[in-house]
């Protein structure tokens, strides 16, 4: 059987791998052959306009810093993790490193879709925070508090004890959820974070920081590239995706079956996305960067295929719906239809990212695709989404258990 070659299988965690099944797909596009999208190519003017007016409105300067969870920790005009960081006096740049780490690990990876119906309630502004920013500020505000420590005398740490004995119930009053305050999936936080400590103690790791010590001990001559980070990060976390595909015993995490792509070849149907392995990944970048290590070749990690982005090109009609009925039901993350709709977001960030840089007179060294998302595609498919539905909410509606979206 063709699905029996682990070594086939494993370039299927590689970011060439999410780029060429995602081209394909849009090829299929292009020629009128998906089951469930039109693709049109003619609007990717009109998309990049809109992308260019949002990054101008953002970052009048086009000082457009990566697309990443510590942009998220900005609320009310304060830096909450600068804030952190000075206050915790760390003793060096590892020790600081780890602890990013720690936070940005369980703050990705609790950084699924929220729903429109929560929010909560920053105690320094006494604002009400939705959506990424509110998942973000309360992860922070748990991590700051020790919620993720098993050793009270170190608060700012996530280790492997209180991962695995962390409950659904401590997490929802971490983020503040209830009846009145729903949030979408806390079941499935809270048990991705079990699984979590669970692969962290497989690997011989006791907290998710002990990761930044191997790529500080990998950066022997001060740099390393980011597909590199990538390939630790689903090495490492692989394993703690819920009812996922694993073929040949390799763990293949976010990757989904489509019919028509790549026939014949030993991985024929299988659509590789890794969206929060790389959002993870893109949020590694920095604290790296903070200790003196360069992280290059930054684009060869993809956009990220999630409502977002992928809200930006239905919403200018870069892709449209075969049948507009579909517009109003609830599709599961492993439909067709929704891996369709995740592999042309993939391709057209790309095609979207060489306009904006052409228009902009960029390298890709100097506009990596990391930044076209931040500056950027998500920002606008969150703008567009508020001018076209009330509540700023997707153009369609994912079954999610909060491990994808």
């Amino acid at each position: 059987m063709p699905e029996r070659d682990p070594e086939a299988l494993r370039l299927l965690l590689k970011p060439a791998a999410v780029r060429a099944r995602a081209q394909e797909m849009l090829e299929l596009g292009l020629v009128g052959r998906l089951l469930h999208f039109t693709v049109h190519p003619e609007r990717l003017e009109a998309c990049a306009d809109y992308v260019l007016q949002t990054i101008r409105a953002n970052y009048p300067t086009l000082d457009i810093p990566f697309h990443a969870r510590w942009r998220h920790f900005v609320v009310a005009g304060i830096d909450r993790w600068s804030v952190l960081d000075l206050a915790a006096h760390f003793g060096d740049a590892e020790e600081r490193g780890r602890a990013a780490y720690d936070l940005a690990i369980v703050s990705v990876l609790l950084d699924a879709g929220a729903g429109p119906d929560w929010s909560y309630r920053d105690a320094v502004s006494g604002r009400q925070v939705g959506r990424s920013e509110g998942l973000a500020l309360a992860s922070l505000d748990m991590f700051a508090a020790g919620l993720f420590s098993s050793d009270p005398a170190q608060p700012l740490r996530v280790d492997t004890a209180a991962l695995k004995r962390l409950d659904p119930a401590t997490l929802a009053a971490g983020f503040q959820a209830g009846p009145a305050n729903p949030l979408l999936a806390v079941d499935g936080r809270a048990a991705l974070l079990n699984r979590l400590g669970e692969e962290l103690e497989r690997h011989g790791m006791t907290r998710p920081g002990d990761l930044f010590d191997r790529f500080f001990a990998a950066a022997e001559t001060g740099t390393l590239r980011a597909s590199h980070l990538l390939g630790e990060v689903l090495v490492c976390f692989g394993g703690i995706w819920p009812s996922r595909l694993t073929l040949a015993g390799v763990a293949l995490g976010d990757t989904w079956r489509h019919p028509l792509i790549a026939p014949g070849a030993t991985t024929a149907g299988l659509v590789p996305f890794h969206k929060l392995s790389q959002w993870l990944t893109y949020s590694l970048i920095e604290p790296l960067q903070w200790a003196g290590i360069a992280v290059i070749d930054i684009d060869e990690l993809t956009g990220l295929p999630e409502y977002r982005n992928g809200g930006l090109f239905l919403d200018t009609g870069v892709i449209a719906l075969k049948n507009e009925a579909d517009a109003a039901g609830a599709h599961e993350v492993g439909s067709v239809l929704v891996v369709e709709w995740r592999a042309l977001t993939v391709a057209l960030l790309d095609e979207i990212g060489s306009l904006i840089r052409q228009r902009l007179g960029r390298s890709r060294e100097d506009l990596p695709l990391a930044k076209v998302l931040e500056g950027g595609t998500w920002a606008a498919g969150r703008r567009i989404a508020a001018e076209k539905r009330e509540g700023g909410g997707p153009p369609l509606t994912i079954i999610s258990d909060g491990t994808v979206f």
